[in-house]
């Protein structure tokens, strides 16, 4: 019989493989952050009441906070948000690389169909966010619940 204040094995392998897993979330999205900061400056001469460049800035800001909410906070919250910025960020970059959509309302046409190595960076860091976010969500312990009386 194991010691009374011993973590079981599988305990202790769960720990560290979401420690690996909430890395893994804050890397991709510090990737995401940085190749979005690094470009926004490129994308500002493309506008209609907003411009590109101020929306990268805003995928830059939203990644960073993300990253360091899934380290720091650990709880489903951040892990939610770090996942719906990495899943809206894929989907927006793969829809304006595959669709004209033209400009929508304040939002500029983003439209780019070539796909640089800017965007395949940032396509592997998303999806390694998204798959890093899904399993932290998928394997959280839960409290049991309280009995109301």
């Amino acid at each position: 019989m194991p010691p009374e204040n011993s973590v079981p094995a599988h305990g202790r392998a769960g720990r560290v493989v979401r420690g690996a897993a909430r890395l893994l979330a804050a890397a991709g999205l510090a990737v995401d952050a940085y190749v979005h900061a690094h470009l926004a400056g490129q994308y500002d001469a493309v506008t209609a009441t907003l411009s590109q460049g101020m929306l990268f800035r805003v995928e830059a800001a939203l990644a960073a906070l993300a990253a360091l909410l899934v380290l720091v906070w650990r709880r489903p919250a951040a892990d939610t948000f770090a996942w719906l910025v990495a899943t809206g960020g894929l989907a927006l970059l793969l829809l304006y690389t595959y669709v004209d959509v033209g400009r929508l309302g304040p939002v500029p046409n983003m439209y780019e169909p070539a796909l640089t190595d800017d965007k395949k960076l940032t396509v592997l860091a998303q999806a390694v966010t998204i798959l890093a976010t899904v399993f932290l969500l998928l394997t959280r312990r839960r409290e049991p619940r309280r009995r109301r009386r």
